[in-house]
């Protein structure tokens, strides 16, 4: 089948921005030709959290979903001006903006908001998009899809490598490849990445910062352990896989906890960042030793969560202690940019539904079987 230039277009619970991701997807070519971001103003910014949070009216919720795919459109201008013309796509994957998941309810629900007709007339080539909610219908979780694409990438035969993408929500994609022609494929979000460190990060800052650059001020304080115990008995991490969470389990409402629980402690404003940071790092370790069966040679960490050295070294020090990695190291040691992968993942991903192949893995989201992820427009 011959190779398609396709478009990722992602961001994720963060909520800090969109990556742009252009690959060259074929049955035995996947390649990353151009890769850009574009920050959100603080505007669509805030309203995208309070909608996250569950604080916007139904009208603006509906606006907000055409003025997000807008600037989804709008994103495309930004593009490298030597590869815009050169590297046309022929086809686009758009996750759109998740604020809501709750696949654990009676009766599940998720939503990514972003209308994708857009970027869709902007680009003239078909757009993939709401790839979570056949894998929903079917039973499963909604997340996470990303797991075809890990192993794909980043799979070799002979090791057990784990790829964990630290967003604002951490997820592992276990792919053992030890025994047999085929991967023993594991996955599921191990709890919170930056959800937690960039809310505290907003709060302390009034607005003024979004995130905490190569992890300063977690730097400067001290973790407080009783509270990392605390918050490790968290019931999500007991819950085995199949699984997904998001803001509405880590988000405001927990960190409204954190905050009056820190307050008892008297903990200044990086401590709390220090106890996050380590209570991320922890819950991760957590998470592999309870679920996974058997403890990974390496671990390759992506997302923006990576290029945080004091999280990256909380994690390799979390893991160390389990006795469960022996190398942590960075995507772009595996040639994929930090920013490009969850992109390249819905590239991948849009480039199954046009070609008739099933995005999901039963085994990892729980669903009844394989079906066809995302809707044409």
């Amino acid at each position: 089948m011959k190779s398609v230039l396709t478009l990722g277009v992602m961001s994720g619970t963060s909520i800090d921005g969109v990556d742009y991701a252009l690959c060259d997807i074929g049955e035995d070519q996947l390649r990353l030709r151009a890769l850009w971001s574009v920050q959100f103003p603080t505007n669509l910014q805030r309203r995208l959290h309070v909608a996250a949070s569950g604080a916007a009216a139904s009208w603006e919720v509906a606006q907000l979903h055409h003025d997000l795919g807008r600037f989804y459109a709008d994103g495309i201008r930004h593009a490298p001006s030597s590869k815009l013309h050169a590297l046309k796509p022929r086809l686009a994957g758009l996750h759109g903006q998740t604020i809501f998941h709750n696949p654990d309810n009676h009766t599940p629900a998720t939503l990514q908001i972003g209308e994708p007709t857009y970027l869709a007339r902007a680009l003239a080539v078909p757009v993939i998009s709401n790839f979570r909610a056949a894998d929903l219908a079917a039973g499963g979780q909604g997340a996470p899809l990303a797991t075809s694409f890990h192993v794909r990438a980043f799979g070799v035969p002979g090791r057990h490598v784990c790829v964990n993408n630290l967003g604002g929500i951490s997820n592992v994609t276990s792919i053992d490849w030890r025994r047999g022609s085929r991967p023993h494929v594991l996955a599921f979000d191990t709890g919170p990445a930056n959800v937690l460190l960039d809310l505290a990060v907003r709060t302390f800052s009034r607005g003024r910062r979004t995130f905490d650059r190569n992890g300063r001020a977690a730097a400067s304080g001290q973790s407080c352990e009783p509270l990392v115990a605390r918050w490790l008995r968290h019931p999500y991490f007991r819950k085995s896989p199949p699984k997904s969470t998001g803001r509405e389990m880590f988000g405001e409402r927990f960190f409204e906890g954190v905050r009056d629980q820190a307050r008892r402690h008297k903990l200044s404003s990086n401590d709390i960042l220090a106890t996050l940071t380590e209570f991320t790092a922890r819950s991760l370790a957590l998470s592999y030793r309870r679920h996974l069966p058997s403890a990974p040679e390496v671990v390759i960490l992506a997302g923006g969560g990576a290029q945080n050295p004091v999280l990256f070294g909380a994690i390799s020090r979390a893991l160390g202690r389990n006795g469960i990695a022996t190398t942590v190291t960075s995507v772009e040691d595996a040639g994929w940019p930090v920013a490009s992968v969850e992109a390249a993942a819905f590239a991948w991903l849009a480039w199954l539904r046009y070609h008739g192949q099933p995005g999901n893995l039963p085994s990892t989201t729980g669903a009844k079987d394989e079906v066809l992820c995302g809707q044409i427009t």
